[in-house]
């Protein structure tokens, strides 16, 4: 029989890098995705049959936070989190030999804005706001589900860093147009985590069967934006870059329709579980992972 894994949201960023990633390693790849030629979210039947014997059930459905935060758009970002997980978690319950492990996404921005000190899983603080309250909502959805035959892990994953798609292709635009300097005020904490890093973060818990619960799937070494930017204009060979002010940041958004909670943010998050568990990051440095991604 063939090693199987079921990808919810594989569409993506960081779906598509994992589809390719497992396929590598021989695993037949089923996806749950609302565009064509893959198993529709309508098809509940198809679902349940990609899950019957799947080795792993990775949840990473979920509109895109790039957009302006209407009523409409804010509605659609949370259905199409808690929705989903409420449907696999329904599915995963009627299923004979269901997956013996459901990674659910979530977000690193569930902690408060923080430039006093890390947060970390078990000294975190929570933080208020619309996507603070989507995160929760999310977790709660996920860990609402008790699966006799399931371990459940909740991956509150930071800005993933990554060559094909993702926040790079902005930040590369901006340091290429000679707009790379601090966005805002530059102190704003900067967590990140390379693409590789995620992937081998799932694979990690996968095979270690006593790890469930939440995790902060960050680098350990979060950075200033300001250090940020100045790495990103070394790796590109770029040396001057202009700072971005708050202000100017706040109109483009509109522009653009997006938000600037996406750049303001202060995301200070470790990796506390992970590295106590054993886990060694591959791209530990922002420097390091810059290289790769940027050549």
């Amino acid at each position: 029989m063939n090693k199987k894994i079921v990808l919810a949201g594989g569409t993506g960023f960081i779906g598509t890098y994992f589809a390719g990633r497992f396929a590598a390693q021989g695993y037949e790849v089923k996806i749950i995705s609302r565009r064509p030629g893959h198993i529709a979210w309508s098809d509940l039947a198809g679902i349940k049959e990609a899950l019957e014997g799947a080795e792993l059930l990775l949840n990473l459905a979920g509109k895109s936070v790039d957009c302006r935060y209407h009523s409409r758009n804010k509605e659609a970002i949370r259905t199409s989190r808690t929705e989903t997980t409420r449907l696999l978690g329904e599915l995963l319950l009627t299923c004979g030999n269901p997956p013996p492990l459901w990674l659910n996404s979530s977000t690193a921005t569930i902690y408060r804005h923080a430039e006093d000190r890390p947060m970390t899983e078990e000294h975190g603080e929570i933080g208020t706001g619309f996507s603070v309250d989507v995160a929760l909502a999310w977790e709660g959805a996920f860990f609402s589900f008790s699966l006799p035959k399931t371990r459940q892990a909740a991956l509150r994953i930071a800005i993933v860093l990554g060559k094909d798609g993702g926040v790079m292709r902005p930040f590369r635009n901006l340091v290429a147009f000679g707009l790379g300097g601090a966005l805002g005020p530059g102190k704003q904490m900067f967590s990140w985590v390379h693409i590789e890093d995620v992937y081998r973060i799932v694979m990690y818990i996968k095979d270690h069967q006593e790890l469930e619960g939440v995790f902060n799937c960050a680098a350990p070494h979060p950075i200033p934006n300001r250090e940020f930017m100045h790495q990103l204009r070394r790796a590109m060979n770029k040396r001057i870059g202009l700072p971005s002010p708050s202000w100017l940041l706040e109109a483009g958004a509109v522009i653009i329709r997006t938000e600037t909670e996406l750049i303001l943010k202060s995301r200070w998050v470790i990796p506390e579980r992970l590295q106590r568990h054993g886990f060694v990051f591959r791209y530990n440095r922002i420097e390091d992972a810059l290289q790769d991604i940027c050549t």
